[in-house]
């Protein structure tokens, strides 16, 4: 798994920090004391264009609506084809009446 690169105590007491936020309104207050207005956007865009890319949109159609490079929508695209799966977990559980991504490299 690509996760053992990122795995350490510092990861761990973020990762277990994010765990304990209760609602939303804690969320955005953890956050905006923790990264930049630009680093917050940067993941919010990237799972909007996961979210895109899941419903298949078109590279086009997910730069136009989201401003991201065509670099960033082929690493988020990378993480689908290659990646642990996370994405379309949590979009599955954010969206639940939509179809998985369907990677057509999987065999």
């Amino acid at each position: 798994m690509q996760i053992d690169k990122i795995k350490g105590h510092q990861t761990d007491q973020l990762f277990k920090a994010v765990l304990e936020l209760k609602d939303m309104e804690e969320c955005y207050r953890f956050f905006d004391d923790l990264c930049t207005i630009s680093e917050i956007q940067s993941l919010a865009q990237r799972f909007e264009v996961a979210h895109l890319l899941r419903l298949k949109k078109t590279y086009e159609t997910i730069k136009k609506e989201t401003g991201a490079s065509t670099a960033t929508i082929s690493r988020v695209r990378r993480c689908f084809d290659y990646g642990n799966e996370a994405y379309d977990e949590m979009l599955g559980r954010l969206y639940p009446d939509e179809q998985p991504f369907q990677n057509p490299r999987a065999k």
